[in-house]
């Protein structure tokens, strides 16, 4: 879409439509990034936020995921925090986040596989493929925190997925026999502004929340492995 406008995007439902399709490929190309994230994974005092639907409130209604859109420090890109809660205590949580070489993961409709690398003290090695782009193998480098349920992330190789960078983290806080979840991730590539503010299928509220929904329904699963 380089040089057009919006108004010259959208003079037509055949453009729309081929907007729409474009649009959700682009969240297919993110989801390679961020779904591995929160199955797996992973810097604190990171940049201002904006929240999606207004200032985060004390109660989550219905236990439903809270998005907000964040600003990076860098100066383009975009970014999210994603809160949630898991019924699961949190050393239950804690051992499946940091269990990087899961068998659980495949369950997850967009990983094609997933290797442990390698695993030198807190820090991790990671590579995955994903069904959208099977031939692209995406290199993660987790840092653990076990003493504070902290875990660190960054894309290795950013440039060989269609990314600019891509880092963040994820923070676990037990909520009596529940733990929640918050993660915050940052992240540039083509098309970014329009992937975060697109509201339908394909864009990135329906992955945020489809992607914590997986993980609230998994871990009972796992739950039931880890307690046998």
């Amino acid at each position: 879409m380089p040089g057009e406008g919006f108004s010259g995007i959208f003079q037509s439902s055949s453009d729309m439509n081929k907007i729409r399709y474009k649009i959700q490929n682009k969240a297919l190309v993110y989801a390679r990034n961020c779904t591995c994230v929160l199955a797996l994974v992973a810097t604190s005092g990171l940049a201002s936020e904006l929240s999606a639907s207004g200032p985060l409130k004390a109660q989550f209604p219905n236990d439903e995921p809270i998005i907000s859109k964040l600003m990076p420090e860098q100066a383009h890109g975009r970014g999210f925090k994603l809160e949630y809660f898991v019924d699961a205590p949190i050393d239950v949580f804690w051992s499946f986040k940091t269990n990087f070489d899961n068998d659980l993961l495949h369950k997850n409709r967009y990983i094609n596989s997933h290797k442990l690398v390698s695993r030198e003290g807190n820090l991790v090695i990671t590579e995955n493929e994903y069904s959208y782009k099977p031939r692209n193998v995406f290199k993660w480098q987790t840092t653990v925190f076990p003493e504070r349920h902290f875990l660190e992330y960054t894309l290795l190789n950013p440039e060989e997925c269609g990314q600019k960078y891509h880092y963040g983290y994820v923070q676990l806080k037990t909520d009596g026999a529940r733990t929640r979840v918050t993660h915050v991730s940052y992240f540039d590539f083509f098309g970014v502004s329009l992937w975060v503010n697109y509201p339908f299928r394909g864009g990135m509220s329906h992955f945020l929340k489809y992607t914590a929904r997986w993980e609230q329904q998994l871990v009972s699963e796992f739950e039931h492995q880890y307690q046998q």
